[in-house]
């Protein structure tokens, strides 16, 4: 049964829609889809296992971007990016384990690659944009004296502080 929206419908679209990274990973979904379906025809019994691992690979990319795009805190949304760079670069390793398995040869893969290449980068840039993870703590020594007329009774101690990445 359709739903009738009516002529004045206008789409909704949710933030992480409107993320090159996000239209990237659809097309790699679509791009990676008949080739795992022809990969289970051609050699059903040695690529389950790397078929399977790709789809989820390959779906997990695309729902960690959605997920983490919705999160409000930087360190939330990093977290997601780059576990959706993470399954990104696993689905490159499982198109290279079909070629190392002699289901299909280097040239079959080289288009969805380059589409993983790309959707890894934009994800690294994400990730930048909002882990600031990568804080210095450093230690500082202070001095200060228990008795401030007796030089020789002066310690040290250690206070901890946080400095924070430039960002520009």
């Amino acid at each position: 049964m359709a739903l009738d929206i009516g002529p004045n419908f206008k789409r909704h679209v949710f933030d992480h829609e409107k993320l090159d990274v996000y239209q990237l990973e659809l097309q790699f979904i679509a791009w990676v889809t008949p080739l795992i379906e022809e990969a289970k025809e051609r050699a059903s019994g040695k690529t389950r296992e790397v078929c399977d691992r790709l789809d989820r690979a390959s779906l997990s990319a695309l729902l960690n971007t959605a997920e983490g795009n919705g999160k409000r805190q930087r360190q939330g949304r990093a977290k997601f990016f780059d576990d959706a760079r993470g399954s990104a670069t696993e689905c490159a390793a499982c198109l290279d384990a079909l070629v190392a398995k002699s289901v299909f040869e280097t040239s079959r893969i080289v288009g969805g690659k380059a589409i993983l290449v790309r959707i890894v980068s934009m994800l690294c840039k994400l990730i930048d944009r909002f882990d600031n993870s990568d804080a210095v703590f450093h230690e500082e020594s202070v001095e200060y004296r228990i008795n401030p007329l007796v030089r020789d009774e002066s310690r040290t101690r250690t206070r901890t502080r946080t400095r924070t990445k430039n960002t520009k």
